[in-house]
């Protein structure tokens, strides 16, 4: 091989499809810095949130080249299912794409056929920084990447088996802010809400039907733990910012000042 540094083995994929729960960090700051200092940290993957995060195509790429240091996975939400955006993320190197609000089989497919090389998909032939990966990267990429799907709507709910099991598609990852609003639950309430639990459930069981994946978006370290032991795999358990905040905010209660911003935020 030439031209590269070597295969990278997807070791969180790796864990989910052995059945334990793999446990990754959202980045939102868009600061290189900060994935830098938590490459290295222990978690399983950092996954680059280019949907909700403040980061443009060169901070992408800076993050990327940052987190290549470390052990932890990078991984990435796309703004939006679009072939291009898709591509775009995979030609810079992410080992796995998260794609936000898939309704029906039909984004399923779309967002199937994006990220894997024909026979399998339509992806195009080509790629920027993931050259890094060495000469042979068509050749494992599609086993190493993980693609999951936000299903985080009670239209992707009610189809959820189907969604699943297009081939391509290795799991999901729950939404539990906008599944709530779809649910006509206020996010910032939905913890412990029937309806919501209900549909978290049939999630679960249309994973187990599949054989895919289940993932859930934690609102802290102590939901990511109760979602591994419910069953998901796939399961963030906080955010840079979130860490930030929630730092800040402990440390100006122990400093006996008053907080400016909710405990909610950034979580």
């Amino acid at each position: 091989m030439t031209g590269g540094i070597s295969m990278r083995e997807n070791h969180a994929k790796r864990k989910m499809l052995a059945g334990q729960p793999a446990f990754g960090y959202t980045l939102q700051l868009g600061a290189p810095l900060v994935a830098e200092a938590l490459a290295n940290c222990g978690i399983d993957f950092i996954l680059i949130d280019t949907q909700h995060g403040t980061f443009g195509p060169d901070t992408v790429i800076a993050t990327l080249m940052a987190l290549s240091c470390g052990r932890a996975v990078p991984m990435a939400r796309v703004a939006r299912n679009d072939y291009t955006l898709i591509g775009r993320l995979l030609d810079d190197g992410v080992l796995g794409i998260i794609v936000p609000l898939v309704h029906t089989r039909e984004d399923a497919r779309a967002v199937a056929d994006a990220c894997r090389f024909p026979p399998r998909g339509m992806r195009s032939w080509g790629w920027g920084r993931a050259r890094v990966y060495g000469a042979d990267y068509p050749e494992w990429i599609d086993e190493e990447l993980f693609v999951g799907v936000q299903i985080e709507s009670a239209q992707a709910v009610e189809n959820a088996e189907a969604i699943l099991s297009v081939p391509g598609i290795d799991g999901c990852w729950i939404g539990p802010g906008d599944l709530a609003l779809s649910l006509g639950i206020d996010p910032r309430r939905a913890a412990g809400d029937e309806r919501q639990e209900r549909a978290i459930e049939r999630v679960l069981e249309a994973c187990r039907n599949t054989g895919k994946i289940a993932g859930y978006a934690a609102y802290s370290v102590e939901d990511a733990l109760y979602r591994a032991q419910q069953g998901f795999r796939f399961v963030t358990a906080g955010s840079d910012i979130g860490f930030l905040v929630q730092g800040a905010l402990r440390g100006v209660e122990q400093l006996g000042l008053t907080a400016q911003v909710g405990r909610g935020y950034g979580e």
